[in-house]
C-alpha cells in the first residue's frame, strides 16, 4: 500500500484531490521520501520568469498549487508517521516565508514601474518593506491550515522617485494590498494562506503599514501587555535590512524582571476563557482548559518575565522556550518533559482535525465516523481510548497552568489577613503592641513605630493604588513569616527595610504578591542573617533566585557555569550589559551560596573553594571581554596575565573579600606598556566599577613590585628582577600564597617558575626568623593582638599564616611540596609528615585554625559577635603558640 493510500482515510482533503487527478503522482510521490525544503519551493515553477513578465494571475495560480503538493507531502508524511511535528510546522512556516517573500517581489516590482523607486527622505537610499511573521508564523509552528499573522513595516517616510510620484505610505501600502490579494484571495485553485493583520497597531483601524519610526512611538505610548505577548514571537521574514528587532526587544523584554507580567498573561487567559467559555468551547483542543494555549501562556509567561534578565529565553517556539527553562531550572525538569508530551500530543490532534477537510479547527469532532478515524489515526484503537489519553494530558497541563498562572490565594480576602489590623492601625496602640508580643515580638513597641514610620513615609504615600493594594497585603504576612523566625523583632525590620527599598519597582512588590510561600524562605534568610538582607536589598533581583529549582544544590559545574556566563556575555551589544551581566552572575552564585551556607550545606574551607572559583571564571572571562572592548590594540590575544596573592591566591576568599592581583605582560610590541597600561586600568574598571546592577570585587593592587608608587602592570623580566633584588622579605611571604589565575598560559608558567624559584632560595634561617618576628610585631599599632579578635590575637590566624609562611620560606628548597598551594590546613600536615614540626602541634594547630576561620565567617554570615573568649578558644591560641616557640624558639611577644 502507498503511503497516500495509508493517508488516504482520515483526509478528505488528500482523498479529494487525489480522487480528482490534482495531484500528478509523478511529481508527489519523489518528495515523499524526504522533507521539503526551500529549495522544491523554488524548483515548482519559473518564479523569476513570472516575476519579470508580470503574469499576476499565474503566479498566483502556481502559488496555489505548490501549497496543494506541500499539504498533500505534510499530511502524507505525518499520518504515515515519516514526520515529527517539528517538520510538519516547519514544512508549513517555510512555505508561508517562501510565498510571502514572492508575492512581495512581485507586488514591489509592479509597483515600481507604475511610480518609481521609494527612497528615504533623510537617508536618500532606496526603500525595502519589511514583514513581521507573528504568533505561529513567527515561531515556526504554523498549522497545516493556520492564517498568518502579518505586520508590515518600512524603515522611513519619503517618497518615490518616479514620474507619477507618491509618498512611501501610499507606495507601500499598495504594496501591502497587492501581496494580500495574491495570498489571501480564494480563486478556481484554492487559497495560498488566509492573512491577518489585526495585530497590527491600532488593529483594523490602523494604517495597513507603517515606518519604524511609528512602530517604536506606538509601542512607546500605546503598546500593551497582549501586544508584548504577540511581539515575543514577531519574527521578520524579509531579508531587507531593518532595525524593528532592536526597537521592539526592550517593548517585549524588560530590562528587570517583570513579575507584573503575571497579572497581564492572567488577564488576557481570563478573557480567552471567558470567550470559550460563552461559545461552549470545552472540546477545543487549543483554547479550552489543558489545552495548547495554556502551553504557549507558560513558556511565554517566563520569557515576559525573565527574558531581558536571560536573553537566552528571548526565542520564538514554544518547545525550545520549554527545553531552556528547564536548563535554567526556571521549570522542573519532569514537568517539563510531561509539557512537551502533551504539546505534542495536542498539536498532532490539532493538526488532524485539520487534515479532515482542510478547515482552521481545533475542535474535537461529533461525527463518530470521525471520531474513530481520529482515534486510529493517532494510534489508538477506539476514541473512548483516545479520549482517555487526551483528557490526561489536558488535566496534567491545567494543573500546571494553574500552579504557575492561577492568582495566589490572599489569606481570607474578604476579611483581609488577620494580622492586617497591626498595620491598617484598625487597633489602638496598646492592642496593636499585644498582638506583637503575644506572637514572640520582645520590643513590640519599636516594631510599632517602625509600621507607623513606614506607612507616613513618602515612599509609601507615592505608591500607585495597585501598588498600595500589593505592600499592604505584604506587610502582615511579613510580620506572621518574622514571628515565626529564631529572631522576630530583627527579622521584621529587616523585612521592612527591603520592604521600604523596594516599593517604587512594582515588579518586586508583584513578586512578593504572586509567591507568598517564598516571604517564609526570605523571612528565615534575613532572620539568620543581616548581611545577606543588606545583600538582597542591594540587589532586589535576586529575588527570582528564591523560585530556582537549583538553589539548593551544592554541586557546581563550573566549566558549564563559565559557558553559561560566556553565552550572556556573547548576547549583550555593548559594555554596559556586559558588565552587567558578569554583576548578575556574580550576585546570583554568590546569594546561592550564601544560602546554602545558611542551610549547613558547606564547610568553610570548601565554601571558600567555590566563591574561589567564582572568582577565577568572573576573571577569566572578564579579561577576554574587556580585551575584545579595547579601541585600539595591536594583538588579537593579549600577552597577558592576572596573579592572584592574599586569600584569591591562597584560595580562602569569603563572602565579602577583596582581590589582590598582580598584572603581567610580555610584550615586545613598542606599544605593549600603553596598551596594556589602559587594558589594566579598564580590567579594574570592569571589576570594581559601579552599574546600575552595583559591583563585583573591591581589587587591591598595593602588592605589585613598589606597591602604590610602582607600575600598574610589570614585564615578566622586571617582576622577576624586583623579586630577586628589591623585595622585602613580607613581599615573598605573600609570594606563598600567590598563583596564576587567567590569560596567557605561557606567562602564568613564566610567573609559577619564578615564584619555584624564588621561594627555595637558602636563606639564613635566623635572619629569617627574625624578619617574620619583627614583620609579626609591626602590626601590633594598626592591630592590636586582642583576644576577642581572632584574627590578631597571639596564637590566632595571623600567627599560624606566619609560621606556614617561614615553613615555606626556610625548607621548600629540601620540602618542594610546601610550593604547592594547597592552603595552611594542608601546608601544617605536610610540614609535620616531613618531620619539620611536630605532628601534634600541627594538628591542633590545624584545628585551631579552622576553628578561627569559622568564627570569621560566622561573624560576617550568620550575625554571630566577636568570639568569646572562653576556655576552649584559649587551649587553641595556647596551641598556636606552643607551635610559634617551637618555629621560632621564643614566646610570641604581645606588646
Amino acid at each position: 500500500m502507498s503511503y497516500t493510500d495509508r493517508a488516504r482515510p482520515y483526509s478528505h482533503y488528500l482523498a479529494h484531490h487525489l480522487d480528482n487527478g490534482n495531484l500528478n503522482p509523478d511529481i508527489l510521490n519523489p518528495l515523499l521520501e524526504r522533507p521539503l525544503t526551500e529549495a522544491d519551493f523554488t524548483a515548482f515553477a519559473d518564479w523569476q520568469h513570472l516575476q519579470e513578465t508580470e503574469n499576476e494571475e499565474e503566479l498566483a495560480r502556481q502559488l496555489r498549487l505548490l501549497r496543494r503538493y506541500v499539504m498533500a507531502h505534510m499530511i502524507t508524511r505525518d499520518l504515515c508517521r515519516l514526520s515529527d511535528l517539528a517538520e510538519v510546522t516547519g514544512t508549513i512556516t517555510r512555505f508561508a516565508d517562501f510565498a510571502v517573500n514572492i508575492a512581495l517581489d512581485f507586488s514591489y516590482t509592479y509597483y515600481q514601474g507604475l511610480y518609481g523607486t521609494p527612497i528615504g527622505r533623510y537617508t536618500r537610499e532606496p526603500q525595502h518593506l519589511s514583514v513581521v511573521a507573528m504568533g505561529k508564523a513567527g515561531g515556526y509552528e504554523l498549522n497545516v491550515s493556520s492564517d498568518i499573522d502579518l505586520i508590515f513595516v518600512y524603515q522611513e517616510g519619503g517618497d518615490t522617485d518616479g514620474k507619477r510620484e507618491r509618498s512611501n505610505q501610499e507606495f507601500f501600502t499598495k504594496v501591502g494590498q497587492k501581496l494580500i490579494a495574491l495570498l489571501n484571495d480564494i480563486t478556481g485553485d484554492g487559497q495560498v494562506f488566509r492573512v491577518d493583520m489585526r495585530l497590527r497597531p491600532d488593529g483594523d483601524a490602523g494604517a495597513l503599514v507603517l515606518s519604524e519610526t511609528a512602530l517604536e512611538q506606538y509601542l512607546i505610548t500605546q503598546g500593551r501587555e497582549w501586544e508584548r505577548y504577540a511581539w515575543c514571537k514577531g519574527r521578520v521574514v524579509t531579508p531587507y535590512r531593518n532595525d524593528i528587532t532592536g526597537l521592539v526587544r526592550p517593548f517585549v523584554f524588560r530590562k528587570y524582571l517583570d513579575f507584573n507580567a503575571y497579572e497581564a498573561m492572567r488577564g488576557l487567559h481570563k478573557q480567552i476563557r471567558q470567550e470559550v467559555s460563552k461559545r461552549g468551547m470545552a472540546d477545543n483542543v487549543k483554547l479550552g482548559a489543558g489545552g495548547i494555549r495554556e502551553v504557549e501562556f507558560i513558556a511565554q509567561i517566563f520569557q515576559m518575565i525573565r527574558g531581558g534578565q536571560n536573553k537566552s529565553l528571548q526565542l520564538k517556539g514554544t518547545q525550545e522556550t520549554l527545553i531552556k527553562l528547564a536548563e535554567a531550572g526556571i521549570l522542573e525538569q519532569e514537568n517539563v518533559n510531561e509539557l512537551l508530551k502533551a504539546y505534542r500530543f495536542l498539536r498532532d490532534v490539532e493538526h488532524r482535525l485539520q487534515y479532515w477537510d482542510d478547515q482552521q479547527t481545533q475542535m474535537l469532532p461529533q461525527n463518530p465516523e470521525q471520531q474513530q478515524r481520529l482515534a486510529e489515526s493517532m494510534g489508538f484503537a477506539d476514541y473512548e481510548a483516545f479520549s482517555d489519553r487526551l483528557q490526561q494530558h489536558r488535566k496534567l497541563v491545567n494543573t500546571l497552568f494553574n500552579q504557575i498562572l492561577t492568582e495566589p490565594e490572599e489569606q481570607n480576602k474578604e476579611k483581609g489577613h488577620e494580622l492586617a489590623g497591626i498595620w491598617e492601625q484598625t487597633l489602638d496602640e496598646g492592642e496593636r503592641e499585644g498582638q506583637l508580643a503575644a506572637l514572640g515580638f520582645t520590643d513590640p513597641q519599636s516594631v510599632v513605630d517602625r509600621l507607623e514610620q513606614l506607612r507616613h513615609s513618602n515612599k509609601y504615600r507615592q505608591l500607585s493604588s495597585r501598588a498600595h493594594q500589593r505592600f499592604d497585603a505584604v506587610v502582615p504576612q511579613f510580620i506572621e513569616a518574622a514571628a515565626q523566625t529564631g529572631n522576630p523583632d530583627a527579622t521584621l525590620l529587616r523585612l521592612l527595610d527591603f520592604l521600604e527599598s523596594i516599593s517604587r519597582r512594582s515588579s518586586y512588590l508583584a513578586f512578593l504578591h504572586e509567591y507568598p510561600n517564598e516571604l517564609k524562605r526570605l523571612a528565615d534568610i534575613m532572620g539568620q542573617s543581616a548581611w545577606v538582607a543588606a545583600y538582597l536589598q542591594r540587589h532586589p533581583i535576586l529575588l527570582d533566585e528564591l523560585l530556582s529549582a537549583q538553589l539548593m544544590e551544592t554541586e557546581c559545574d563550573w566549566p558549564k557555569l563559565r559557558a553559561e556566563l560566556a553565552e550572556a556575555l556573547e548576547a549583550q551589544e555593548d559594555t554596559e550589559g556586559r558588565m552587567d551581566a558578569l554583576r548578575h552572575f556574580q550576585h546570583a552564585q554568590v546569594f546561592r551560596l550564601a544560602v546554602q551556607d545558611l542551610a549547613g550545606l558547606w564547610e568553610v574551607e570548601a565554601l571558600s573553594d567555590q566563591l574561589s572559583f567564582l572568582a577565577d571564571t568572573i576573571l577569566s572571562l572578564t579579561l577576554d571581554y574587556a580585551w575584545r572592548d579595547m579601541p585600539k590594540k595591536h594583538a588579537e590575544t593579549p600577552s597577558f596575565a592576572i596573579i592572584g596573592y592574599g586569600k584569591l591566591g591562597g584560595k580562602e576568599l569569603g563572602y565579602t573579600s577583596d582581590l589582590d592581583l598582580v598584572f603581567l605582560f610580555d610584550d615586545d610590541h613598542p606599544d605593549a606598556p600603553d596598551v596594556y597600561g589602559k587594558f589594566a586600568r579598564r580590567l579594574t574598571t570592569w571589576l570594581s566599577g559601579n552599574t546600575g546592577a552595583g559591583s563585583l570585587y573591591d581589587v587591591d593592587l598595593r602588592l605589585r613590585p613598589n606597591g602604590e608608587s610602582g607600575y600598574l602592570i610589570h614585564t615578566v623580566a622586571a617582576f622577576e628582577k624586583y623579586q630577586r633584588e628589591s623585595a622585602w622579605t613580607w613581599e615573598h611571604q605573600s609570594l606563598t600564597r600567590a598563583r596564576y589565575i587567567c590569560g596567557s598560559q605561557a606567562i602564568g608558567e613564566a610567573f609559577e617558575n619564578i615564584r619555584r624559584q624564588i621561594l627555595t632560595e637558602h636563606r639564613d634561617t635566623m635572619e629569617l626568623r627574625c624578619e617574620i618576628i619583627a614583620m609579626r610585631e609591626k602590626m601590633f599599632p594598626t592591630h592590636p593582638p586582642l583576644q576577642s579578635d581572632v584574627k590578631y590575637a597571639r596564637g590566632g590566624v595571623v600567627d599560624v599564616e606566619f609560621i606556614v609562611q617561614y615553613l615555606v620560606l626556610s625548607k621548600s628548597a629540601d620540602c618542594p611540596e610546601l610550593l604547592e598551594n594547597y592552603g595552611n590546613i594542608a601546608l601544617l600536615r605536610m610540614a609535620a609528615q616531613r618531620g619539620l614540626i611536630s605532628p601534634d602541634l600541627a594538628e591542633q594547630a590545624r584545628i585551631a585554625y579552622r576553628y578561627y576561620r569559622k568564627q570569621q565567617h560566622n561573624t560576617k554570615l550568620r550575625d554571630a559577635k566577636k568570639a568569646e573568649v572562653d576556655d576552649l578558644l584559649l587551649s587553641h591560641y595556647a596551641a598556636v603558640k606552643a607551635l610559634w616557640r617551637e618555629v621560632f624558639g621564643e614566646e610570641p611577644a604581645d606588646h
